[in-house]
């Protein structure tokens, strides 16, 4: 039988796995076998492989962020540039917001996000936790291992948006109430879940504010004033941290978001040590 002629041997110039040889000849009636995978027709070439998307330079990628989704450049400013003065800036930052029940976080935390200059979401850990609807582990029936489990579950459910958030440049604020005698499962857990250049601040009004505002609040929201008291108490804790504290006894919720800008201000110039 006669042999057929031996291919022509290619240089190792790197090339796409799988793809062609530019200038290999083909033989009539062979089979081609891809050297790995199937072929891709439509798979770019190296003069026209498009730039993979960039990420902003105080959030850069990481092996664990779930995905980069293209968004459209910000074109002018969402709030008038005086809202705030310099404060924050631009800055695309991870913010946790820390105090008892009836502190405000969730109010002056929403109110922060909407008034910045630049794309900036709120993730409440209350709401996401209520988002378990049929089996919801209320804490007023009791701190227990279902209440606990449901409480981490939202944690790290709330780590993985802002963690997507940052990836697409979006700021985040969340808020909980962290506990400085539990460091691991709580600020650290936070650290963990979002990242190492997580911001918090701790926002301490005195009891009878915080006794006041839990009156006015309905459902399971609404504690009573005894665990009001007893977080409260635990909270005092984080005097003598190191992170920032932010008394809003007598501030309105304006005045509290622009004093919460202007301290992490001043935290992305000396970040505090936690």
């Amino acid at each position: 039988m006669p042999q057929r002629p031996a291919a022509p041997q290619h240089p190792a110039a790197p090339h796409p796995v799988g793809a062609p040889h530019p200038g290999a000849p083909q033989h009539p009636g062979t089979p081609q076998h891809p050297a790995a995978g199937p072929q891709h027709p439509a798979a770019p070439q190296h003069p026209g492989t498009p730039q993979r998307p960039q990420y902003p330079s105080s959030a850069p990628p990481r092996a664990d962020l779930t995905g980069h989704v293209p968004l459209p450049p910000v074109s002018a400013p969402l709030a008038p540039p005086a809202e705030h003065g310099a404060g924050t800036g631009t800055a695309t930052l991870a913010v946790l917001l820390i105090g008892p029940a009836g502190a405000g976080k969730t109010t002056v935390a929403r109110h922060w996000a909407q008034r910045r200059r630049v794309p900036t979401a709120h993730i409440s850990l209350d709401d996401v936790r209520e988002w378990v609807c049929s089996g919801f582990a209320d804490p007023q029936s009791g701190w227990n291992e279902h209440s606990e489990a449901q409480y981490r579950l939202a944690r790290r459910t709330c780590g993985f948006a802002a963690r997507n958030f940052l990836a697409n440049g979006i700021s985040c604020i969340v808020d909980d109430a962290v506990f400085p005698d539990r460091p691991v499962v709580g600020l650290g857990g936070w650290k963990r879940h979002v990242g190492p250049g997580l911001l918090p601040v701790v926002l301490l009004p005195g009891l009878e504010v915080v006794l006041e505002r839990n009156a006015e609040r309905s459902g399971n929201r609404r504690l009573s004033d005894e665990e009001v008291a007893a977080i409260h108490g635990r909270m005092a804790g984080w005097y003598g941290s190191g992170l920032p504290i932010i008394d809003n006894s007598t501030y309105d919720v304006e005045t509290t978001a622009r004093v919460l800008d202007d301290v992490l201000a001043r935290a992305i110039a000396s970040p505090p040590t936690w």
